[in-house]
């Protein structure tokens, strides 16, 4: 056996770790053979290698106990990455009995050496597989005489029914090994088998159609699947016959008597020229390679446990696709197409594209857009039908059923006993919005297509986010040329915008306010009775405050009446609009909504008034001294002094500052609101005094506010001023005496408290406070006598901080 076997058009190297019987796997070794596996796909190479016709029973048995000797490894890789394979024995077809049934801690684990170890078991002698092989008779066998019609078809053509994998890795060994027009023979005859497999498939689901679809669910039918599995069977049937069928493996052969040596002087036709028997009229091995490769992706398969085996499968299906679309489709191929897709509508639970799926079986997707993308030039209809089928994805249905554990004659049931850990589940969400963002363009203008390929997107498409990509892309789509947008493509592109904001409604999407923005957009493009009908039910779509803040502020803009191109008439009904749900969410929720309706109603006194009357309703119980503060002053700045002062009043009903916050966010808003009042008149300002006296305990807050009301005459700049005397207000009479007197027992409370645990650094800094706590005291006429009083009593108390109270009466006596 040569050194370096060859696998179809690729070439692999033995391992570089030599071990005898009886020998230990040292650490570095066993580092360099997993390193090597890591590398190489050693479970198709060490098939290939026991599976060499020339292989003499001691030779077998040799690299029967290499394997098992690195399989023994701890650092064995396994076979799809995951400790969790609960499959048996699959490469003799399973006759062992019911699979998934061993006891989880017993379940061995299959490495890559597995399928190899158990590879070991077969051989070249079973006399239906070299008649395949080595006979040219079987091309003119009369089927009338064979007695057992499971090794030939109607034709006379022979079949191979062992496990599919295992079959094409008898291929992948004769191509390896040297013999192409053996591995062409066997290849051709798995198709053939394949194909009238899935004819019989589908003769029996149409017989039971009515009791499947009856049930609603179906079962697995296959626990391995051929694309993504480890032996690549449908890789190597494509190869073999692509290869075959562009003249790279002509020239003749070596027939083989399988006892281990070639038959002497035997010479064999070139294999295209005696395979071409065992084809159909005017099929060639391309289309037969691209049959077969449609055969194996439209397998409805199991998703398998663990990343590695996940990724792989969705690793070597785009493989297979790529080959696939390196083929030049004519005419005789779009008749394969055509064939294969109605096959796979119709092949109920055998297809991943019938009628019945599997919960848990691997998505249509990806291999559902290249039929599409194929078919559409040739069969529009049954290109959509292909791509609307195929837009399933049960395993995110919630209420979907983990199948059918009932075994329908033929198919094998999986028991399903976990939710499937899903990894590669972005990938196929986003291969499922590929898929439909395909059939969005291609249906342009078709408002029939349209509207069935919105209903599946509706269905089937869980993610907010890749709804919300199909929008923006049928929204570009629809609006790309210069000339008038697509209409119909434009309303697709709306209703999905809708459901995103139905989904998101009620769920965190930091994407969110994005969406909102764009959906205005597209509704803007739509046209005005869009924007009116998303203002109409804003409740079943936006917050309240997305509502104001974001819908009805963009429709009321300048912007959005010059791209609507509205009359005058046009722009009030908008704006009406926009205003009753202004309103609608100042009274669902006031505290956000309240300023946003306010401005958005300052041209219609009447709305405006309804508004303001929300605020005031809101004020006792549903608003914080923050947003009312600040609707006070908006109100100002509009030119509403009174209103602005009945609000800062009810702010201040709500506001607590403590003797120690001097730098509380709000003490501007209580300055600004003593201003104002102090603006007004002596009145008002008598009424908020004592508000604050009641709400503010910073005695520095206190000191500033009294220090502003004694500089100037109360309701000097106001307009109604000439109700007011003209004079400055006494600090001996109401309402200044009482705000006196509340700052003058704020700085004595404030005292205590900083005395209670005061350290020497903040020493200098108290005896600044009581500067200022003097200038507060000797506003009043008895002031002096009162702070001298304060002074005493604190180095009574405070006698045990001699340095404090030195410090005290070296400033103040």
């Amino acid at each position: 056996m040569a050194d370096r076997p060859q696998l179809g058009n690729r070439s692999y190297s033995k391992p570089q770790v030599q071990t005898h019987p009886g020998e230990h796997v040292p650490g570095e070794a066993a580092a360099a053979l997993c390193d090597f596996l890591r590398d190489e796909p050693t479970g198709t190479l060490w098939m290939c290698i026991v599976l060499n016709p020339h292989c003499k029973p001691e030779q077998k048995g040799f690299w029967l106990r290499q394997l098992r000797r690195w399989n023994s490894v701890d650092v064995c890789p396994l076979e799809d990455g995951n400790h969790g394979s609960e499959l048996t024995n699959l490469t003799n077809v399973l006759p062992q009995g019911p699979p998934g049934n061993l006891d989880p801690l017993t379940r061995p684990h299959r490495t890559v050496f597995t399928r190899a170890i158990e590879a070991c078991d077969l051989h070249w002698q079973d006399p239906h597989l070299q008649h395949i092989i080595t006979e040219d008779h079987y091309a003119n066998y009369c089927y009338h005489d064979n007695l057992d019609s499971s090794l030939f078809d109607a034709r006379g053509w022979p079949l191979w029914h062992e496990h599919v994998p295992t079959a094409c890795a008898r291929v992948d060994a004769l191509r390896s090994h040297g013999y192409p027009k053996e591995a062409l023979r066997l290849a051709i005859t798995i198709v053939n088998t394949l194909r009238r497999q899935q004819q019989k498939q589908l003769e029996f689901f149409r017989t039971h159609k009515k009791e499947l679809l009856h049930k609603g669910v179906t079962s697995v039918t296959n626990l391995e699947g051929w694309v993504g599995h480890p032996l690549d069977p449908i890789g190597t049937l494509f190869s073999t016959l692509m290869e075959t069928g562009h003249g790279r493996e002509d020239g003749a052969s070596v027939l083989l008597d399988f006892s281990g040596s070639p038959c002497a002087g035997r010479t064999t036709e070139p294999p295209v020229f005696l395979a071409h028997r065992f084809l159909e009229e005017g099929e060639s091995f391309v289309s037969l390679a691209v049959e077969t490769a449609l055969i194996g992706l439209g397998q409805q398969r199991v998703m398998p446990d663990g990343l590695y085996a996940q990724e792989k499968v969705c690793r070597n299906e785009e493989q297979l696709l790529a080959k696939l679309q390196e083929v030049d489709l004519g005419d005789s191929l779009v008749k394969v197409f055509q064939k294969q897709a109605v096959f796979l509508l119709e092949a109920g639970p055998y297809s991943g594209l019938g009628e019945l799926l599997y919960r848990e079986s691997v998505p249509m997707h990806t291999f559902a857009k290249y039929l599409f993308t194929s078919l559409l030039p040739h069969d529009a209809e049954l290109a959509y039908k292909i791509a609307l089928r195929a837009m399933r994805l049960p395993v995110l249905e919630s209420t979907a059923s983990s199948g059918d554990l009932s075994r329908p004659h033929h198919i094998v049931s999986v028991v399903p006993n976990r939710y499937p850990r899903w990894f590669t589940l972005s990938h196929i969400e986003t291969q499922q919005c590929e898929l439909a963002s395909t059939m969005l363009t291609a249906a342009k203008g078709d408002t029939r297509k349209l509207q069935t390929v919105l209903e599946s997107i509706q269905k089937n498409i869980h993610s907010s986010s890749h709804i919300f990509k199909l929008a923006q892309d049928a929204f570009k789509i629809a609006t790309l040329m210069d000339s008038l947008p697509d209409i119909t493509l434009l309303k697709v592109s709306l209703e999905l915008g809708l459901q995103v904001m139905r989904m998101t409604l009620s769920t965190l999407n930091w994407r969110r306010r994005e969406m909102v923005r764009w959906l205005v957009t597209c509704a803007t493009e739509v046209g005005v009775f869009a924007l009116d009908s998303i203002m109409q039910s804003w409740f079943t779509l936006f917050t309240p405050t997305e509502a104001t803040s974001v819908v009805a502020s963009t429709v009321m803009s300048n912007s959005t009446i010059v791209r609507l191109h509205l009359d005058c008439h046009q722009q009030e009904k908008l704006a009406n609009s926009a205003r009753t749900l202004a309103l609608q969410c100042a009274m669902k929720d006031p505290q956000n909504c309240a300023l946003s309706a306010l401005t958005l109603c300052e041209k219609d006194h009447i709305a405006f008034e309804t508004a303001y009357q929300i605020v005031l309703d809101a004020a006792a119980t549903g608003m914080n001294y923050t947003q009312l503060f600040t609707i006070a002053r908006y109100m100002e700045h509009r030119g509403y002094p009174m209103r602005a002062y009945k609000l800062a009043t009810l702010a201040m009903t709500h506001l607590n500052l403590s003797y120690n916050q001097d730098t509380h966010p709000a003490i501007n808003d209580v300055l600004w609101a003593c201003a104002l009042s102090h603006s007004l008149g002596k009145n008002e300002l008598a009424a908020v005094i004592p508000l604050v006296v009641k709400s503010v305990k910073c005695a520095t807050v206190l000191s500033d506010i009294l220090r502003r009301c004694t500089l100037t005459t109360p309701g000097l700049v106001a307009l109604h001023s000439r109700r007011n005397s003209g004079k400055l207000m006494s600090l001996d009479k109401a309402p200044l005496r009482q705000l006196l007197d509340a700052t003058i027992g704020a700085y004595i409370n404030t005292t205590h408290s900083r005395l209670t645990h005061i350290s020497p650094r903040h020493y200098s800094e108290f005896i600044e406070f009581l500067g200022k706590a003097r200038e507060t005291f000797l506003m009043a006429q008895d002031g002096h006598i009162q702070f001298t009083q304060f002074i005493d009593n604190l180095k009574q108390i405070y006698k045990g901080k001699k340095k404090l109270m030195m410090l005290v009466r070296e400033r103040f006596g």
